[in-house]
């Protein structure tokens, strides 16, 4: 279980500072900003390339949602839960604190958003609160369906890597503009605790949608009958 949550804290440290890091820093660079793509493909590349390195150790979650909804469909222990939850939450904050230091280290540095997820007048492109809801739950819902058929006995081997980390690139490429992208409580807390005050009132939501939009989505899975 050590090398477990090690691995879970190795993976969600790299998704949080390797995403979140791109839109803090490079996201609207001058002249050179990678943009709303960058981002998205730097979301993906974190958990392909850690899903390869220690996804055979822990299974790869880095996302309590993920672990939730695995849970649902019977892939994972329950009782396993809290301490993935935990050791993903602990990769998070240690990759936004890693973020903060290097931040500060910029003349004139605010913290504003810090990559952090909202609604209404904090979302992107100023979306509403239902609007946040319905698009996290709909895409985390899909993003389970997409790990769990991947990741089946019967799904190509060697491949699952590739194909949850191209979801993760289009689950962005869609919901960037809505609410900055989430899918992921573990993500979103980690940014709200360093973003300004507004990001922990918004927080809940981006707890509360992926999680139902997890178990929707293993749900749906397990209605096929085809688990292993």
């Amino acid at each position: 279980m050590y090398k477990k949550l090690t691995a879970e804290v190795l993976g969600t440290f790299w998704l949080v500072f390797g995403g979140c890091g791109s839109a803090i820093f490079a996201a609207a660079y001058p002249e050179l900003g990678i943009g709303f793509t960058g981002v998205a493909l730097a979301f993906g590349l974190t958990v392909l390339t850690m899903a390869y390195a220690v996804g055979g150790i822990s299974g790869g979650h880095f996302n309590p949602a993920v672990s939730i909804g695995l849970a649902t469909a019977g892939r994972f222990p329950a009782a396993h839960l809290l301490p993935y939850i935990v050791a993903q939450l602990a990769g998070a904050v240690l990759a936004a604190a890693a973020l903060y230091v290097i931040a500060t280290g910029k003349a004139g540095f605010e913290a504003g958003g810090f990559a952090a997820n909202g609604y209404g007048e904090h979302s992107p492109d100023g979306y509403s609160m239902l609007a946040a809801l319905v698009i996290e739950t709909i895409l985390t819902a899909f993003f389970l369906i997409v790990i769990l058929g991947v990741t089946h006995g019967r799904a190509p081997t060697g491949f699952a890597p590739i194909a949850i980390g191209l979801a993760l690139v289009l689950i962005h490429l869609i919901s960037i503009p809505v609410t900055n992208t989430s899918v992921n409580p573990a993500r979103s807390t980690s940014q709200a605790l360093f973003a300004d005050g507004w990001a922990l009132g918004q927080l809940w939501l981006f707890w509360v949608a992926p999680i139902l939009g997890a178990v929707i989505g293993a749900s749906i899975w397990k209605s096929f009958g085809e688990n292993d």
